[in-house]
């Protein structure tokens, strides 16, 4: 296929563009700067530009373009930036996939779509939640419409926390760890629907491969554990205890509102994967952390 991928120079984008190549299609890249290279086509979602050829020819278009939701913390401002900024993305794609008249659209969203659920397992035609996080996906979502009502399949990658070697998730945590500062967060008792990078770009892959595959697809892992869970896993693997606590007062002095997505979760079950065959790499979480942490 030819595949345009829109954010393909963070995390999960450049993994895919390498994974997609490695299944021997070919992929155009949308950059926002002046392009560089042959497989480079330049757009600005703010304007609402994106370069005349940029879709031309395109079986598909994967769209992971957007701020990082935690790498700041949230105040009225921030919060506004991150909802128009992935909403406005995303509304630049769908269109330009109606326009051109492309047959699949794999656009990214979050678990953060339902909310907290507590220790209640959640497919993906679970409801969404009320949080800041659920109206923003719920948004998010809502902007792949065009695609849609042109008849394009819209495939909505609802991803969990993503373990990988270097950055994400474990890019935040392994120095705490290193430095013995490692331990859970709150009561622990919130669950933590993780999936290592190797899975996260399989799944995209078998999701655009896959023509039965359409709507919400929870990218999570067959095994969510709660924090308290994940903290022991992860000191285990970096050989480094994890004793502490640390309070959720002293979370929401820190970081404010954003310290809620760390307090609470989603138990999300990857449920449309399983029902279309997908076979995990990691299917627990001991594999995936092994994986990335190279022990």
């Amino acid at each position: 296929m030819r595949v345009v991928v829109a954010g393909s120079s963070g995390l999960i984008g450049t993994s895919l563009v390498a994974g997609l190549r490695q299944g021997e299609h070919e992929v155009v890249r949308l950059v926002r700067r002046l392009p560089a290279a042959p497989d480079e086509r330049g757009w600005d979602p703010d304007a609402g530009r994106l370069d005349a050829d940029a879709l031309e020819g395109a079986d598909a278009v994967v769209n992971l373009s957007g701020p990082g939701i935690g790498d700041k913390r949230w105040n009225p401002e921030r919060k506004r930036h991150l909802l128009r900024a992935r909403v406005r993305a995303t509304e630049v794609i769908a269109k330009a996939v109606a326009d051109f008249g492309v047959p699949v659209l794999a656009n990214a969203s979050a678990v953060g779509y339902y909310g907290d659920t507590g220790s209640h397992p959640v497919t993906e035609s679970s409801p969404s939640g009320s949080d800041f996080l659920a109206g923003l996906c719920r948004r998010w979502e809502a902007a792949t419409a065009p695609a849609a009502d042109a008849g394009a399949r819209v495939v909505l990658l609802r991803s969990g926390l993503v373990i990988s070697p270097s950055g994400g998730l474990l890019g935040k945590l392994k120095p705490l760890f290193s430095l013995m500062l490692g331990g859970r967060l709150g009561s622990g008792t919130q669950y933590m629907p993780w999936i290592s990078l190797d899975d996260e770009v399989a799944a995209i892959r078998f999701a655009l491969e896959n023509p039965d595959i359409s709507g919400p697809v929870n990218l999570t892992g067959p095994a969510p554990v709660t924090n308290a869970e994940f903290t022991r896993a992860l000191g285990e693997a970096l050989g480094r205890p994890a004793p502490w606590i640390v309070p959720g007062f002293a979370l929401r002095i820190g970081m404010g509102e954003l310290a809620d997505t760390a307090l609470t979760g989603q138990r999300a079950m990857p449920t449309v994967l399983e029902a279309n065959g997908f076979a995990f790499q990691h299917p627990t979480l001991v594999a995936a952390l092994a994986a990335a942490t190279g022990k």
